[in-house]
């Protein structure tokens, strides 16, 4: 009585069921791709009016890669790959294992690609001769007494028949690496401002959830250069990592260069630009330096060097970033100086007791974006290893090939049958090369004789 199979079992290893889910993953996924992932309500409204928002976010389109039904659809994929594999492994495995000695003699004369061959050696000299033969083209023989002959039986790449569960593995390595991602990871945004600025929490994309870093991120400099058409060229922060107060890493970032600290990595996104400056003072006698961030008519002061600066007149940026600001500058000592400044410019004020040397920058906010991703190494493995399987599945290929060695009517009769799962033309080829070796074997045992 044939045992009845579960149920469940059978559901999940339906060939159907996995390319049902894996054509349900591909359709969704492009639809992930065209629809922004994470971006503010309104900008749903914008493009695709209220109904579509509504429909968006009803279905979680608008954070697909982490919505409940989308893990659930890998999670159904990653079962059914499993239970397939799990179903067909054991046919594989005895294919790779078995030693292949018990095949009918009768099989091997109906196999392609076989030759045969009748010499004048007794059996036993026949098949010592097949031995050394199938050992110098590298083949390495078991043997088997079978009917009335031997068999000889020997096989190379035989693993290469797993390359098929490498892949299937990868791909479960970079499912379980994406959910590990979407579970435990979040991708967030910060604004801070240049000269110090610090935080020590982001913002969660899409919504006002504050993120706790565990640590302090400072931005000593933005700086911001454009091209001679007036786009911006290029971002560049100066950041530092601030553990426990301890100063334990700096990087400039720009885009696509970013700072990664403790998992959590740091892109140059954006800036914002503020109608104020930051006005950097060097004593030139002591080299002191301190710098103060100025609005267009106020003014502040440097206690230590009893220094005061104001901006009284000021030529806002224009569309290549180029202005001009017109300072106040008093030691109390004397009349105050006042001079303009262009853009990345800078003077040197004299005043009686001291050079000073006074330069004067916009003040901006870098846009950080942030992202922890704990399951990309797992994905980085698994496309690794699904990399590797391909190469074994589809450029690697399980040759065998069988020797049979009987007496008839007083000779030996020599019968070689082989088969390869891929590369048939190449196996072929190397078979009629090991065929042409064996019609030799009546002059290697003629050699054998005059050499003894």
């Amino acid at each position: 009585m044939e045992k009845k199979k579960n149920i469940i079992w059978e559901f999940f290893a339906s060939v159907k069921l996995a390319l049902f889910t894996f054509f349900i993953l591909a359709g969704t996924s492009i639809v992930g791709t065209v629809i922004p992932q994470n971006s503010p309500p309104a900008e749903y409204v914008k493009f695709y009016g209220q109904g579509g928002a509504r429909m968006i976010q009803l279905l979680d389109f608008n954070d697909m890669y982490n919505s409940w039904w989308f893990l659930a659809l890998l999670t159904a994929f990653s079962i059914n790959l499993i239970v397939c594999s799990l179903e067909r492994l054991p046919n594989v495995w005895r294919m790779v294992v078995q030693d292949n000695l018990a095949t009918e003699p009768a099989r091997l004369a109906k196999m392609t690609p076989r030759h045969e061959l009748t010499v004048g050696l007794t059996m036993d000299e026949a098949a010592a001769r097949v031995e050394q033969l199938m050992g110098k083209a590298g083949w390495k023989p078991r043997l088997r007494a079978a009917g009335d002959g031997l068999m000889f039986f020997s096989q190379k790449g035989a693993w290469v028949r797993l390359g098929v569960y490498v892949v299937h593995i990868s791909i479960l390595i970079i499912f379980a690496g994406a959910i590990i991602g979407s579970v435990f990871g979040y991708k967030a945004s910060v604004y801070v401002p240049e000269a110090g600025g610090v935080t020590d929490r982001v913002f969660e994309t899409g919504s006002t959830r504050e993120i706790p870093l565990g640590f302090q991120v400072r931005c000593d400099r933005f700086d911001l250069s454009y091209y001679a058409n007036g786009a911006p060229k290029e971002y560049r922060s100066d950041l530092t990592i601030l553990d426990n107060g301890q100063e334990v890493l700096k990087k400039s970032i720009v885009v696509n260069d970013p700072l990664d600290y403790k998992g959590i990595t740091f892109y140059q996104a954006s800036y914002q630009a503020y109608d104020e400056y930051l006005v950097t003072i060097q004593n030139k006698v002591t080299g002191a330096q301190h710098t103060l961030r100025l609005a267009p008519g106020r003014q502040a002061n440097w206690p230590e060097a009893g220094v005061i600066v104001g901006i009284v007149n000021y030529q806002p940026p224009n569309q290549f970033g180029e202005y001009r600001v017109k300072l106040w500058f008093s030691d109390n000592k004397g009349v105050p100086s006042q001079f303009w400044l262009n853009s990345g410019g800078s003077a040197a004020v004299e005043r009686p007791e001291a050079t000073y040397l006074v330069s004067a920058k916009q003040f901006f906010a870098t846009g950080l974006q942030v992202a922890k991703d704990p399951g990309v190494w797992y994905v980085y493995i698994g496309c690794l290893l699904m990399l590797l399987g391909l190469l074994i599945t589809f450029f690697l290929s399980h040759r065998r090939l069988w020797v049979y060695v009987s007496g008839v009517g007083g000779k030996t009769r020599i019968l070689l049958a082989g088969s390869s799962n891929k590369n048939k033309v190449g196996f072929e080829n190397t078979f009629e090369a090991l065929a042409e070796e064996f019609k030799q074997i009546d002059t290697l045992n003629q050699a054998g004789n005059r050499h003894e």
